[in-house]
């Protein structure tokens, strides 16, 4: 029996072979009939590479004939009116007794419908950019007459995902932050947790400094240390001043070096009304923020670290095996549906504060509340604000991270198809009041050949309402597929028939 199968193998091996050369010829065709695009397809400056070869071949036009060459500007704009990007295509217009270079004429038409497809990509690009930017976005539907009565200094409502601004009231205004200033401390934290610098069990002491610290505080003794996980918990749930400076210094050795990495962090999410002096928030002069800056913060932290909410939903806990109850400052966390947060904040001259997140049906909102006479006004405020989004908003998911959209034939693989799936979620925030058409254009890659990489892209889908390009997903391989050569073949006949022998 071992010796039939190991004879089979050979004969199919030596017709393989013969096979094998034949696939080679069809690889050298393939190549030349696609090199002439591979320019197109992988220089990074193709945009200007295409516009310097259509004037190049315009040029030689010019030298046969005395056509008129006209020129037409396509001006292309991302979703937020951000970025304009004009690209020039010259459009030939030619008679038919010019004795004219067809091939010319020919590779014109095919540069200029390249530089279309690139202008939508550069559009798609442009929007995605906005997506994984830091900066909020304010767009036609964002309200500024304060119809909402706010009595505050200052607020602000944003999407957290999008980052889109739903409410405006005097959200630029320069305010004091209180104890909100340690959203940053805390985004600080949870960024040396997830890079690896510290972990939740790591013992943090307290300094003389950090026990000396007036305000809200759980009594920290030089003689005692607490674990990371203990000193979130004190920071988040009753905003302990003195476990935000022992941390702060464990961290970066000085409260004032970690004062300067919360200014480069502020300074590098954009939050440009921003600067702190302290990372606890007792009153300070210089020490100030902005609704804005405070919504950029609380979004980063909320989307980027989103573990924190296993410690700003947290009511009511205790620390030092139960001898010190702990009680949220954040009332909204005990009564109000869906709150996942965030941080307030209180002295004499601040007055009351509150950066405030809630979900519900997978919108996501961010309401942030500063300056308000009392404490009972601010958590009104902020639930005013959060009202107004879930009644007004709703969350429109088009794509799912990992649901598969289409299949993409594959060539010379050891498959012959593959799942073309989503690579991101992508999703858009909708006035309920709106009866929006969504457009899904499907373009899947005719031309897919073996091998194929987790993540290789297999196509797109555009999202479009009524011709506007809203965003853009790319669909991606969610398995491997090795090409169909002599090797993998070989590999296959002799894995298959150890298998058998084993069996």
């Amino acid at each position: 029996m071992r010796k039939k199968l190991f004879v089979i193998s050979i004969i199919v091996i030596l017709l393989f072979s013969c096979l094998s050369m034949s696939f080679a010829s069809d690889d050298i065709q393939a190549w030349a009939e696609v090199s002439s695009d591979a320019i197109i397809e992988e220089d990074p400056n193709v945009s200007q590479n295409m516009i310097d070869a259509s004037a190049s071949i315009n040029s030689k036009l010019n030298e046969t004939t005395n056509n008129e060459i006209k020129s037409n500007t396509i001006n292309t704009s991302n979703r937020t009116n951000t970025t304009d990007t004009t690209n020039t295509i010259n459009t030939v217009e030619t008679s038919e007794d010019l004795n004219v270079s067809q091939n010319m004429v020919d590779a014109a038409k095919v540069i200029n419908e390249k530089l279309k497809e690139n202008n939508v990509k550069e559009t798609s690009a442009l929007y995605q950019n906005r997506l994984e930017n830091t900066e909020l976005v304010e767009t036609s539907a964002t309200v500024k007459e304060n119809p909402l009565k706010l009595t505050c200094g200052g607020a602000i409502l944003i999407e957290q995902n999008s980052g889109e601004v739903l409410y405006d009231y005097n959200m630029h205004e320069k305010l004091r932050p209180a104890s909100v200033t340690k959203v940053m401390t805390i985004l600080l934290i949870m960024e040396a947790l997830d890079s690896g610098r510290i972990k939740l069990t790591d013992k943090i002491p307290c300094s003389q400094n950090a026990s000396n610290m007036g305000g809200s505080q759980i009594w920290l003794d030089t003689t005692e240390e607490l674990t990371v996980d203990e000193m979130l918990k004190a920071i988040c749930v009753v905003s302990a001043n003195d476990c935000t400076v022992a941390m702060a210094e464990y961290l970066e050795g000085s409260e004032e070096a970690f004062v300067t990495k919360m200014n480069e962090k502020a300074k590098a999410l954009g939050m440009n009304d921003t600067n702190f002096v302290n990372c606890h928030g007792i009153d300070a002069d210089g020490h100030e923020t902005s609704p804005y800056d405070i919504a950029l913060m609380s979004r980063e932290l909320l989307t980027k670290h989103p573990s924190i909410t296993n410690y700003t939903t947290i009511y009511m806990d205790s620390l030092r095996d139960g001898k010190s109850g702990l009680v949220n400052t954040n009332k909204l966390v005990r009564n109000y549906d869906g709150c996942t947060g965030l941080k307030t904040g209180s002295t004499s001259i601040a007055l009351f504060n509150l950066s405030a997140s809630a979900t519900r049906n997978d919108l996501s909102l961010i309401a942030v509340i500063m300056r308000a006479e009392t404490s009972q006004v601010r958590f009104e405020e902020a639930r005013k604000l959060l009202d107004y989004g879930f009644a007004n908003y709703q969350y429109k998911s088009l794509a799912v991270k990992g649901e598969v959209a289409g299949n993409v034939n594959v060539n010379k693989g050891l498959k012959n198809s593959t799942e073309a799936v989503f690579s991101d979620n992508f999703g858009l925030i909708l006035k309920k009041s709106d009866s929006q058409d969504i457009e899904q254009n499907l373009q899947l890659n005719e031309n897919i050949s073996a091998p194929i990489n987790i993540g290789t892209k297999l196509g797109e889908v555009q999202f479009k309402s009524n011709g506007e390009l809203l965003g853009v997903v790319n669909l991606v391989a969610n398995e491997e597929i090795e090409k169909y050569g002599f090797g993998t073949m070989c590999k296959k006949i002799f894995t298959s028939w150890y298998t058998l022998l084993r069996n």
